[in-house]
């Protein structure tokens, strides 16, 4: 990879709680290069979210803070931009698909005049031409009949549909890169199918680098280039696609792909990972996997492990068992 069009610093991130401030994301460091595609995958509550908010900051400022780390942005640190230099950057540079299209589309407002708040704002329209492109974006994004649709409000839209608005509102600007936040839930299996189609599409007509975060390691197989492993905050191992699939090194992303029900398999049970993610202010001593590891060692339960090591080149893991097993390690 080339100069990183993203680079990502040693993010932590903090939630206001009950007790005091909670560390959600912690360490998270990587990178992003132009017209690539990256993958974040994990269980909910693994800190994908938070990680991508936070790279916009779209956190709410007075339950959040951001204590450590940089989000390089072209050579700019967004943590730093004033609140007029980062509303620049949204939407324009950067853009996101959230998760439900029906909570973040408003449903008093025809889709006419959602596409074209972001032109008005970014690109200085007036109405007349801002509905013009809606229609080219309603195309772009393959909504029949877009002359029509333009005018319709959220609730008159499948969801299929409602995605795919949410998506020409993101690429309205033509960002350099799109953020997509689980960009099929709620989906069939056929519509989930579609939209990724359409974000490869795109990527390649528009020149865009994509995030893609899911907890579906099958749809980031599809569709990343490079994918990174998150387990309660942190990035737990980081490699190529094809190498992360083809031989996991984390016990982590080990488990999560043979939980994946497979056509060939004959067993009956699907494989589980035991217990559940760790509550951020209730972690373990040690290695934050520990509990639910099947490899652990006693020093995996007393003490945490060494920031992320290098296997190779390419590729990083946190768990220095497993690093020292493939020659890596510091």
């Amino acid at each position: 990879m080339t100069v990183p069009l993203l680079q990502v610093e040693d993010l932590t991130v903090e939630f206001r709680g009950d007790s005091g401030w909670l560390r959600a994301v912690e360490g998270v460091s990587f990178a992003l290069g132009a017209r690539e595609s990256l993958g974040l995958v994990g269980e909910s509550g693994s800190g994908k979210s938070v990680t991508a908010l936070s790279l916009l900051r779209l956190h709410a400022r007075r339950t959040t803070r951001l204590p450590t780390g940089r989000v390089l942005w072209q050579g700019r640190d967004l943590l730093t931009l004033s609140e007029r230099e980062i509303r620049a950057v949204r939407g324009g540079e950067i853009a996101m698909i959230f998760q439900d299209p029906m909570t973040s589309l408003n449903p008093v407002l025809t889709i006419a005049d959602q596409i074209g708040e972001t032109l008005r704002i970014h690109q200085g329209l007036d109405r007349a031409a801002a509905r013009r492109r809606a229609i080219e974006l309603l195309d772009l994004v393959r909504i029949p009949d877009a002359g029509r649709r333009v005018d319709e409000y959220p609730h008159r839209l499948s969801g299929g549909m409602r995605q795919r608005v949410m998506i020409a509102i993101a690429i309205a600007c033509r960002p350099q890169l799109l953020i997509a936040d689980e960009p099929t839930t709620a989906l069939d299996v056929t519509i989930q199918a579609q939209i990724l189609e359409l974000l490869r599409d795109l990527q390649a007509e528009l020149g865009m680098s994509v995030m893609l975060i899911s907890h579906d390691f099958g749809l980031i197989a599809e569709f990343a280039e490079r994918v990174i492993v998150m387990y309660a905050g942190q990035v737990v191992e980081e490699a190529p696609a094809a190498a992360l699939f083809a031989r996991p090194v984390h016990p982590y992303a080990e488990g999560l792909l043979q939980a994946i029900p497979s056509l060939d398999d004959d067993a009956v049970r699907l494989s589980t990972i035991p217990g559940n993610i760790p509550d951020p202010g209730n972690r373990p001593a040690g290695c934050r996997f520990g509990p639910r590891c099947g490899y652990a060692e006693p020093a995996c339960r007393t003490a945490p492990p060494p920031p992320i090591l290098a296997v190779s080149a390419d590729r990083k893991v946190r768990c220095p068992p497993r690093a020292a097993a493939l020659g890596g390690g510091p």
